[in-house]
């Protein structure tokens, strides 16, 4: 598990946070948000209505370009759900001048990334790629912006509606409390309103989508004058103006498109609905308050309630139901205002033994608390006190920076809004909070949604109604052929010839940042790198172990380690540690993995010292608070009972069991068994501390505005006050000398997809050969181009998405060729990755190795621009002892690779008949299959990897 004290992001609203770029979370000392905070920008319109904005950033060689139409979900209408979405994957098949599945391709080709997302308010594509392709993303953009829908074919369409019925499946039907959203939105929101839908869609609506849906669609909302077009980073505005005036400006106008006004709801009464979920392990109740739309003053108010009703030790939904009452390890409350109307919502996922009647009853004890206790001055501080932090976190990159300029220009229409958003933020009152309150959730009628484990109807709220969720049924696969007229693509007029392509030009090069290394007399070791385009700074400290050195028979006390040392020192208690690192707008996390345990931070270059004077008392002064440590317990035993019901878990664990063995660590996970959590005593986490707490063992990385003689000055008093002892850590054998092929099937009943793993043991990260692997495996595998992905998900519509990699650290990886398919098709889907590594040893295509080799040479255009995917560069120089320049070394491995090596390294790693081919599923429809696919074994293994006879299982 991971100890966190952290912020919530404020500018990216949190529909956006499965496309947004990663960004830690952080804050100011709590003084108001600095008034110097700006994002530079220019905007103008084009005469068709496209708003551009540029932003210029010289920082790295790179560009980004986010498109953002204003229309999401809330523009379908009931019975054509699910269809923006759907029409977001279209537009990434072809174009008039553009080739099937080649924008991905094309991008890659460059060295560059993209990628697409849908919410209820809108939908965005983006790309990053080197500042020389900057036009060859324009032509692609204005190409499916204007040029698009003349391609549009029976058989594209079909093989999209495919892949996102399969994205439903595996991130809403195959995942316990998948339909909760549906739920909610189905009985707060009325029928016909644009959110009493999924974003996803209904399963039967996707189903019955034509093509010339599609058309009407495109001709409504994708027109320029609905569109608005982000630019940031290396470009020079003379050059910049004209090119995007050649490739959209052109462009015709398209319908108007209203803006949509506000429609909040309220309930005349309290709704209660329950689920027998087929995939959860334990009881989670929802409870939901219809509030208002984005960028109200209540809104802003609403925000803080989520947080001070239910985040850190002072919350009172935390009081009552974890400390007081332990009905739950963990309290979640947020308000979530979006462009139209909004809802204030409660998660609690329930303890063991513990009934959701139970958990609604505390929360109205805890609202009671609240009520009491009030707000203070001191808790509003300690919101605000990440404002900054924050602030520049997420304009840590070129694309959050796009980001960031197009969301306030969609929704507040003017890009520079984010400075009245932080005003607005900063002006919440105690009043303000206790106002909302009252207003929208005290004696206030609610939703509220049990989701209960199947056969526990006992456990749900009482009173409570079965919600009329459509669980898809299991049925034979049955290919649908669909032949395309041969008719030629009729091409839109132009003022210039789009088919040719533009030329990228000379790509930028290699530029290693400089990083520096020193020793500290207790034996840490400590790497840095000064970048100082941001006044913040990201840390890691990591010490050596980790799950390596948790004893066997207690395994999981190194996981627990990383909870109970958050929870307060020897001077203060866990509520007081935790605000000290509110206040200063931080955020530290702790956590445990395989072969470490680390210390996380974040914080203003002004704050650095106060919060490592805090990381040396939690290191050195731990408080072993007896309380916690029953919390922490209970917490982890119901989180690894719930990992049962989670088939990618499920999968991970019988993986790692099945590959390393009993004897070592790597075959249990790191956060333990039920039974050896529940052995473990508080002289276990001492006898760890005292035994494997060490300098001697640990490495110290930081990037951000700061040099080595300041890091070096701030790690003074660590270096004095924590000595040096010797620490062992353990070696383990790997046996990697499988010899035959082994299916093992592990049922999930009634799974809506199969979890597929094949591959086995392979190398270390230190082997010579590890990185020519990578290199080897990017065309089978290592890309959304690889060839498992273009036949699972393009070609064939069964899977969300299909890849292949190999891993590996001090201790041998695996290689590991995964997917999650429709259930129906997961023999086929065995036996395609099967055939697909037997092939890949006949060698690949001169075209394909210089595919491979321009996507990853090039892409280390992007691969210093963050201060966290520098602190990831550190991490790996630290960890091997790879030199400053293992980089380049690395380019120049690629760019030397030549088709005869290519072929031997795959000849030589993959052989696909001594692999484990796991497969979690459905086994009543989908095990016997496999007794007839030439598998040298087959057996049916439950969710520990301990082999079952077939008659245990429902055929």
């Amino acid at each position: 598990m991971r100890k966190s004290f952290t912020r919530s992001l404020w500018l990216i609203p949190a529909a956006l946070f499965f496309i947004a770029t990663s960004c830690k979370e952080g804050g100011s000392t709590g003084d108001s948000a600095n008034s110097d905070l700006t994002l530079e920008f220019e905007k103008y319109e084009l005469e068709n209505g496209l708003d551009v904005i540029l932003h210029q950033d010289k920082s790295d060689p790179i560009v980004s370009m986010a498109i953002q139409y204003a229309v999401g979900s809330n523009r379908e209408k009931t019975g054509r759900t699910g269809f923006a979405h759907l029409f977001e994957h279209m537009l990434f098949q072809e174009s008039e001048n553009v080739g099937q599945d080649q924008f991905f391709k094309k991008i890659q080709d460059v060295g560059g990334t993209l990628n697409g997302g849908t919410w209820k308010d809108g939908t965005i594509y983006y790309e990053v790629v080197p500042k020389n392709a900057l036009e060859k993303i324009m032509w692609l953009e204005s190409d499916r912006m204007g040029f698009f829908i003349n391609t549009v074919t029976e058989s594209a369409f079909y093989n999209q509606q495919e892949v996102v019925q399969n994205e439903k499946r595996q991130r809403v039907d195959n995942n316990p409390y998948g339909h909760t959203g549906w739920v909610i939105d189905k009985n707060i929101y009325p029928e016909g309103h644009p959110y009493n839908w999924q974003v996803i869609g209904e399963l039967v609506d996707l189903q019955n989508a034509t093509v010339d849906d599609v058309r009407e669609f495109y001709d409504r909302f994708y027109g320029p004058n609905n569109a608005t077009l982000v630019i940031a980073g290396d470009f020079e505005m003379e050059t910049i103006k004209p090119m995007i005036e050649k490739y959209f400006g052109e462009i015709k106008k398209r319908q108007e498109v209203a803006p949509l006004e506000p429609m909040p709801v309220t309930l005349a009464e309290t709704k209660r609905l329950m689920h027998e979920d087929n995939f959860a392990t334990a009881p989670q109740l929802n409870m939901v308050y219809p509030t208002l739309q984005q960028y109200t003053d209540d809104a802003y108010a609403l925000d803080f309630l989520g947080q001070l009703l239910s985040q850190g030790k002072k919350a009172p939904l935390y009081k009552v139901l974890v400390e007081d009452k332990e009905l739950t390890s963990r309290t979640t409350a947020f308000n979530n205002s979006q462009e139209i109307a909004g809802a204030f919502r409660i998660i609690i996922t329930a303890n063991e033994g513990k009934t959701l009647q139970e958990v609604e009853d505390a929360i109205f004890e805890a609202y009671a608390m609240f009520e009491e206790q009030g707000v203070t001055d001191r808790d509003i501080e300690r919101i605000k006190a990440s404002l900054e932090t924050d602030f520049y976190n997420q304009i840590s990159s070129v694309l959050g920076k796009s980001f960031n300029l197009a969301q306030y220009n969609v929704f507040a229409g003017d890009p520079g809004f984010y400075k009245k958003d932080l005003e607005n933020i900063q002006s919440v009152t105690k009043e303000d909070v206790m106002r909302v309150y009252n207003k929208y959730i005290k004696d206030k009628p609610y939703v509220i949604t049990s989701f209960v484990p199947k056969g526990k109807p006992e456990l749900a709220a009482t009173n409570s109604m079965v919600a009329p969720v459509v669980e898809e049924e299991i049925t034979e696969n049955v290919t649908q052929e669909i032949v395309d007229t041969e008719e030629e693509i009729a091409k839109t007029p132009s003022a210039f010839d789009r088919s040719v392509e533009p030329a990228a030009g000379d790509a930028p090069a290699l530029n290693i940042p400089t990083s520096w290394k020193t020793d500290l007399s207790n034996g840490m070791m400590v790497y840095g790198i000064s970048q100082d385009e941001i006044p913040t700074v990201n840390f890691s400290l990591i010490i050596e172990g980790g799950h390596l050195l948790d004893d066997l028979s207690k395994n999981g006390v190194a996981n627990l380690m990383s909870d109970i040392m958050m929870e307060g020192t020897a001077n203060k208690t866990p509520q007081e540690l935790e605000e000290e690192i509110e206040l200063l707008g931080a955020s530290l996390n702790m956590y445990t993995t395989r072969e470490s345990i680390v210390v996380q931070g974040n914080t203003l270059v002004r704050n650095f010292e106060k919060l490592m004077a805090l990381v040396e008392e939690i290191l050195l002064e731990p408080r072993w608070d007896a309380n916690e440590f029953d919390r922490i317990k209970t917490a982890t035993i119901n989180s690894i009972k719930r990992s049962d019901a989670n088939p990618n878990a499920v999968a991970g664990r019988v993986w790692n069991k099945m590959l390393y063995g009993e004897g070592h660590p790597f075959a249990y996970p790191t956060s333990g068994t039920v039974e050896s959590v529940e052995a473990i005593t508080m002289e276990d986490l001492k006898a760890f501390y005292e035994k494997n707490f060490s300098p001697s063992i640990s490495r110290f990385l930081i990037v951000g505005k700061i040099d080595q003689a300041q890091t070096v000055a701030a790690l003074n008093s660590l270096e004095s006050n924590w000595a040096a002892k010797d620490v062992t850590i353990p070696e383990f054998p790997v046996d990697t000398s499988r010899d035959q092929s082994t299916l093992a099937f592990v049922d999930i009943p009634n799974a809506k997809q199969s979890v597929i793993n094949i591959g086995y043991l392979s190398m270390a990260r230190d082997n010579p050969d590890f990185y020519p692997a990578e290199v080897m495996n990017y065309k089978l595998g290592g890309s959304f181009s690889g060839n498992v992905n273009l036949i699972l998900r393009e070609e064939k519509g069964y899977t969300y998405g299909a890849r292949s990699g190999f891993s590996g650290t001090k201790i041998p990886g695996t290689f590991n060729a995964s997917s999650s398919v429709r259930t129906n098709t997961t023999g086929e889907s065995v036996q395609i990755f099967r055939d697909q590594i037997k092939d890949y040893k006949n060698g690949i295509a001169a075209e394909d190795l210089e595919f491979t080799k321009n996507a990853m040479v090039k892409s280390n255009a992007r691969r210093f621009e963050t201060q966290f995917s520098l602190l990831g560069m550190l991490s790996e120089m630290s960890a091997y002892g790879l030199a400053p320049d293992y980089i380049m070394q690395e380019e120049e491995i690629v760019k030397n690779m030549t088709l005869e090596e290519h072929k031997a390294l795959a000849n030589k790693l993959l052989d696909e008949n001594r692999m484990l081919y796991l497969v979690v599923g459905d086994a009543a429809t989908q095990f016997a299959q496999f007794k007839d696919m030439g598998f040298d074994e087959v057996k049916l293994v439950d969710k520990n990897a301990e082999e079952v006879e077939l008659e245990d299982v429902k055929m």
